[in-house]
């Protein structure tokens, strides 16, 4: 007997999720972060191996969307949490290294990939995406490690905090201006980017104005009623309105929205018991969903010769990029070359944040299936290098305390 669609859909989601934390305990055991784990082990289940969804059991055509659509509710979530766990007052502790690196390293990696897009004979969208995707940093792989050498408080680490803030913003507002100039239909007169601007902007300012006075309302009186967790419900209901508010009124990405939502409730005092209700689904169900399902989307069977080429000179741009921006900015902010150097390596694993810009790209037809395999295959070779390298730099005397900075 034929198993039916939602008996298809409960296993394969039984075993993508202890897949996914069987392979991120094995990543944390051998001192590497858990997200790579989870990566590594969705192209193993994926079409390049295994091709899980595929098996003959798998007989639901709509099974392979489903998944995918709980991974871009992960997406979501990721970003929400990237929004609750951000500080704006921070950013004027880390000084003008926070400004010059996270400037300049997003910048030099999006000159770079653009241009490698185009070296390959890709549309100036698809190419600006490849430029965003090595903008883009993901410093809790850092962070970590930093904090296993006893040296996230030197001013190195903190700067290095500070210009992953600033990358982010860039990033994500930089992805928002590709998504809503490729949705206007490619309309680049004057008149329609005046249009797209202002749809973001009426779209931002609107979303603050709700966050900033009517959300902490909201939430504080969502919160004495007799409702179970109907704190994280409203938070999670929340996110969702302003990521489809995002993209269907202001032309953002939906991403944009889930941030902007997190930023908004980080400032209320509620968001100590959103954060741990929101993390706890997170991480439990749907953003390992989105890790593995990223390797499931992408078949090392299509690389080939060409694509081959095309991995190996995103790997080392990618590296490049961030070395050279992040840390030629640190540089230009008084960092000598050593703690220039260190940030700059800090900056390079893209993680989930390359895996979001990547992700998003293939889901608007941005990218092809071959592109995609290619950055996460990149971004799969700096998480593994960064921690490392970080450890034999941080081996020389240095480590100024931030008052010395």
């Amino acid at each position: 007997m034929e198993a039916t669609p939602f008996l298809q859909l409960i296993i394969a989601l039984g075993v993508i999720i202890v897949a996914a934390k069987l392979g991120g305990y094995a990543s944390y055991s051998l001192g590497q972060p858990s997200v790579l784990g989870e990566l590594l082990v969705g192209i193993i289940i994926g079409p390049s191996l295994l091709n899980l969804l595929h098996l003959p059991y798998f007989s639901d055509e709509h099974l392979v969307e489903t998944v995918a659509h709980l991974g871009e509710i992960g997406v979501l979530l990721l970003m929400f949490i990237a929004g609750l766990e951000l500080h704006l007052d921070e950013l004027a502790k880390t000084g003008k290294v926070a400004v010059f690196a996270g400037i300049l390293g997003v910048v030099v990696p999006l000159v770079l990939g653009t241009g490698l897009g185009l070296l390959f004979e890709f549309d100036i969208a698809p190419a600006v995406l490849v430029g965003l995707v090595l903008s883009a940093t993901s410093v809790s792989i850092s962070a970590q490690t930093l904090m296993e050498l006893k040296v996230l408080r030197s001013r190195v680490g903190i700067g290095m905090m500070g210009s992953a803030v600033f990358d982010d913003i860039l990033v994500i507002l930089g992805l928002s201006l590709l998504f809503a100039v490729t949705h206007s239909g490619g309309n680049a007169s004057i008149f329609g980017i005046l249009w797209i601007a202002l749809r973001m902007v009426l779209y931002l300012v609107g979303a603050w104005l709700v966050g900033a006075w009517l959300l902490p309302k909201l939430g504080a009186w969502v919160e004495k009623l007799p409702i179970s967790m109907g704190l994280i419900s409203f938070a999670f209901v929340i996110m969702l309105v302003y990521a489809w508010a995002a993209e269907t009124l202001g032309g953002m990405a939906a991403i944009t929205g889930a941030f902007l939502a997190g930023l908004l409730l980080a400032r209320t005092r509620l968001k100590e018991r959103i954060d741990t209700g929101i993390a706890t689904i997170s991480y439990a169900i749907f953003v390992p969903i989105f890790f593995v399902n990223v390797g499931l989307s992408a078949n090392a069977r299509l690389l080939t010769v060409d694509t081959a080429w095309f991995f190996i000179l995103i790997t080392i741009l990618a590296i490049i990029g961030k070395v050279l921006g992040a840390g030629l900015g640190a540089n230009l902010a008084g960092f000598s070359r050593l703690e220039a150097l260190q940030l700059g390596v800090g900056m390079m694993s893209r993680g989930e944040v390359g895996l979001i810009v990547a992700t998003v790209g293939i889901a608007e037809g941005l990218l092809f299936p071959e592109a995609f395999a290619s950055i996460v295959g990149m971004v799969i070779v700096t998480t593994l290098i960064t921690p490392p390298l970080l450890r034999v730099l941080f081996t020389r005397p240095l480590n100024k305390k931030p008052s010395e900075a």
